[in-house]
């Protein structure tokens, strides 16, 4: 049986930034054709490594463009690694960017089986867990409208609210619940501190300090793409705290 969940091996990821402004996409594939187009190198983490035992809960901080989101999105295979590793051992429910995989033009309800079709879960399934997603999302009122009208906190409380339904063996949290309401928020602390002490693994990205002390064991501290510090929640909040001082 495998200890980890997660295991980041000395990773780095990399960006092409274009070293010209391009004013619109036609100019920018003549460019490209005519290799008239360069760019500059930006490693967004360098030599990161994580080692995330089952059950535990991380939490990432950092100031914002430390890298934080850029490794979640390559623990979420989302970003490939320019070098190192990354191995996830468990399924992974990642709640990275706000309204990932729901359709602007499509209704709360009809996003709600498209969300699930996405986390992998069928049509049957979610028939037997709609009304328990509905409740715990609050939007009953909203169901049939698109979402495209929703504000930011709505579209949070839907897509916790799916990605939640069933306990998954890695939850990624970003931000997204900086968006809500304090009862909501309270809701979905309550909601992922049951999932932790029935095993899932939880990375938790934010910046209310207050929450991640709440919810996790232990951090990692980015700067600028580099480890600051790993270790214990409280001795390296403490650190990054003392540090934005």
């Amino acid at each position: 049986m495998d200890k980890y969940a997660i295991e980041v091996n000395d990773l780095t990821v990399r960006f092409n930034m274009a070293n010209e402004k391009v004013d619109n996409f036609k100019e920018y594939i003549i460019k490209l054709i005519k290799k008239e187009l360069y760019f500059k190198e930006f490693l967004a983490l360098q030599n990161v490594s994580l080692k995330i035992k089952k059950g535990e809960a991380w939490a990432l901080i950092g100031v914002n463009g430390a890298g934080k989101s850029t490794l979640l999105k390559a623990i979420s295979g989302i970003l490939k690694p320019y070098k190192g590793s990354v191995i996830v051992h468990g399924e992974i429910a990642p709640l990275i960017e706000l309204g990932a995989g729901f359709d602007g033009n499509l209704t709360a309800r009809e996003n709600i089986y498209l969300n699930g079709t996405v986390l992998g879960y069928s049509k049957k399934f979610m028939d037997e867990h709609f009304d328990e997603i509905v409740e715990f999302s609050e939007l009953q009122n909203f169901l049939d409208t698109p979402i495209k009208n929703f504000s930011s906190g709505m579209k949070a409380r839907l897509g916790f609210s799916v990605a939640t339904i069933v306990a998954p063996d890695i939850l990624i949290v970003d931000e997204i619940l900086a968006v809500g309401d304090f009862l909501f928020k309270k809701k979905c602390m309550e909601r992922m501190t049951s999932m932790l002490s029935g095993g899932t693994t939880l990375l938790y990205v934010s910046h209310n300090i207050e929450s991640v002390l709440e919810l996790c064991t232990h951090a990692l501290w980015l700067d600028n793409g580099h480890t600051k510090m790993s270790g214990k929640v409280d001795e390296v909040c403490s650190a990054y705290l003392k540090f934005k001082q």
